[in-house]
């Protein structure tokens, strides 16, 4: 697929969006809400959404690892995209999760297309690892196939060199980068290698751990797991890192976040059923995760539960306001 001067015009125009929403607020990934038989249950979902959007994300991140793309099917995803598109409402940009295989992602992104989305975030796919050329060749492919903007995500078995993040800079509809190996001298050369219209940012699990070393090497915009859960905490740390409270940003990563990553290393999957559990323990509705992840036992809730209410107090808020 040819970029057409429009679809060129688009492609700055949601990069030019995203750029000033990536330094307004953090990047919101918002769970998916399931009833508690495994059903999808959009009401609910709509309901959750709408108070995330409240807490003014930078951009939504619908249908992703937090909120379970692995686990939806086709009728469930369009769904969830549509959803977050009607209650977005243009007011922020809207980037839907994709992936598996080139074929399998490209359906996805044509079922984001369809619905809205403003971008997708092509996440790591399935299983093989790859050479660089089979890297830059599934972008291409996804690329050829839908008008979406698109954003790679490097993690586990995906691996960008600065010579590939060249090439794939160079297809007119891959905007962007998020980063989850957290390798930071790796990081450093592709911001260097990149245009300087590129989008990068930390996606990093409990993102805000490592935000002050992203923000070193100029990738200061971050997702953030936390805003699905305690937005008030989430905010709070955005406002001190970019306010240079530095004894703001210490003071919410030893009382809180460390806590926070401690327990989540407990249990594999933890960094997506944990957020759910804590978004239950607030009473939003977003029900049980879906097999193979496992809800945590009494032990590990009791757990949170301190460590969440410990980091509302921090920011002046509650678990469940009377």
């Amino acid at each position: 697929m040819t970029a057409t001067s429009t679809e060129a015009a688009g492609v700055v125009g949601v990069v030019q969006r995203l750029r000033d929403g990536m330094a307004s607020g953090v990047l919101s990934f918002p769970l998916t809400s399931f009833r508690d038989d495994g059903r999808l249950d959009l009401d609910a979902y709509r309901a959750y959404l709408t108070d995330r959007l409240d807490s003014a994300p930078g951009a939504v991140f619908p249908a992703c690892g937090t909120g379970e793309f692995f686990s939806l099917d086709e009728d469930e995803y369009r769904a969830v995209v549509r959803a977050t598109v009607e209650i977005a409402d243009g007011r922020l940009p809207v980037v839907a999760g994709i992936g598996y295989g080139w074929a399998q992602a490209l359906r996805f992104a044509r079922i984001a297309e369809e619905a809205g989305a403003d971008a997708a975030l092509v996440l790591p796919h399935y299983l093989v690892s790859a050479p660089q050329d089979g890297l830059v060749q599934q972008l291409r492919h996804i690329a050829d196939g839908t008008r979406l903007p698109l954003i790679a995500y490097q993690r586990g078995q995906v691996a960008f060199t600065a010579d590939s993040l060249r090439r794939i800079a160079d297809i007119p509809t891959v905007i962007g980068l998020k980063d989850g190996h957290s390798d930071l001298d790796r990081l450093q050369r592709l911001t260097l290698a990149a245009p300087d219209d590129f989008l990068f940012f930390n996606g990093a699990s409990t993102a805000e751990i490592q935000a002050r070393a992203y923000a070193t090497v100029g990738v200061p915009a971050y997702s953030s797991a936390v805003h699905a859960f305690a937005p008030e905490i989430a905010n709070a740390f955005f406002a001190a890192l970019r306010d240079g409270d530095d004894a703001g940003v210490t003071t919410l990563l030893r009382e809180f976040y460390v806590p926070l990553v401690e327990l989540r290393d407990r249990v594999p999957g933890y960094a997506v059923s944990l957020v759910k559990a804590a978004a239950r323990l607030r009473g939003l509705p977003v029900g049980p995760v879906r097999a193979p992840l496992t809800d945590p036992g009494p032990v590990d809730l009791a757990d949170l539960e301190k460590v969440l209410d410990h980091g509302l107090s921090l920011v002046g808020a509650v678990r469940r306001p009377a």
